[in-house]
């Protein structure tokens, strides 16, 4: 297959914009016709799937994000792609052309996720459809390029022998059935959602799950589950519900377990009086 100009992709990129066309094959047939770009049919298919990528997915990501195992994909800037595949995290030979690409990426799906992100509001924290979760930072708040990072939900629920061997095991399932209070604790990347969804699978199948949490990460294997999800404030900083409002309403819904998946404000302050 013969190289495609990156100048001939953004020409088409664009005109597809302009006409809010999606990036089928038809559409990029028709957009090079009409830039008199005459092409074979397995360049317009390769020009198509790069622009579906960049236009409804994740563009250069899309295939780190694709792959088995991955749990984090870390963009510092458009020059370093870091990811997570259960061995560490490790620089991929991933890149964007400008930071200007890496921005535009950052913004598209934040605005997927009903967000704001630019100058005025240069951060945002939300979740995607499929449930991965987005973090990302604007310069100059981050002054070497736009950041972005993205966290994929477990691909399964994994059973507690498989996560602590040995007696291990039988302390976390002897605290269930005593129904105790506890908090797990660890560093980013350490497993805590994945342990916290173990050990709420082992709940009685008669108890009443209530999950609080910023964004939806704990998958349990149980027939009751219950969840409340906190929102941010729209454009004009109104009609925000934190966790600590959640909190409350979920001590009014007949919970048998509250379960709070990250605690790190106000909202102990209701589970310790609940």
């Amino acid at each position: 297959m013969s190289v495609v100009s990156a100048e001939l992709v953004e020409a088409v990129r664009v005109r597809l914009s302009r006409a809010g066309a999606p990036p089928t094959a038809a559409q990029v047939a028709a957009a090079l016709r009409a830039e008199r770009a005459v092409l074979g049919d397995a360049e317009v298919l390769a020009i198509a799937r790069t622009l579906r990528a960049d236009l409804i997915g994740a563009g250069p990501l899309e295939g780190l994000l694709a792959a088995p195992g991955v749990t984090d994909v870390l963009v510092n800037g458009p020059g370093e792609v870091w990811v997570d595949d259960g061995q560490g995290l490790r620089r991929t030979g991933v890149t964007f052309p400008r930071d200007d690409d890496v921005r535009r990426l950052a913004q598209r799906l934040a605005a997927a996720a009903g967000r704001r992100l630019d100058d005025a509001c240069p951060y945002v924290d939300a979740r995607l459809a499929g449930g991965v979760r987005l973090h990302a930072v604007l310069p100059p708040i981050a002054p070497e390029g736009t950041c972005l990072s993205l966290r994929l939900p477990p691909r399964r629920t994994f059973t507690m022998e498989e996560l602590v061997p040995g007696p291990g095991a039988a302390v976390l399932r002897a605290i269930m059935a005593a129904r105790l209070a506890f908090l797990v604790t660890g560093g980013t990347g350490t497993g805590k959602t994945t342990m916290l969804s173990a050990m709420l699978s082992l709940a009685d199948p008669g108890e009443r799950l209530l999950l609080v949490e910023d964004s939806a990460e704990l998958h349990p294997r149980h027939p009751h589950v219950v969840r409340l999800e906190a929102r941010p404030p729209n454009l004009e900083g109104a009609g925000g519900v934190g966790l600590r409002d959640l909190v409350r309403q979920a001590l009014r819904m007949r919970p048998d377990r509250l379960v709070v998946g990250e605690v790190r404000g106000s909202e102990v302050v209701e589970l310790k009086t609940g």
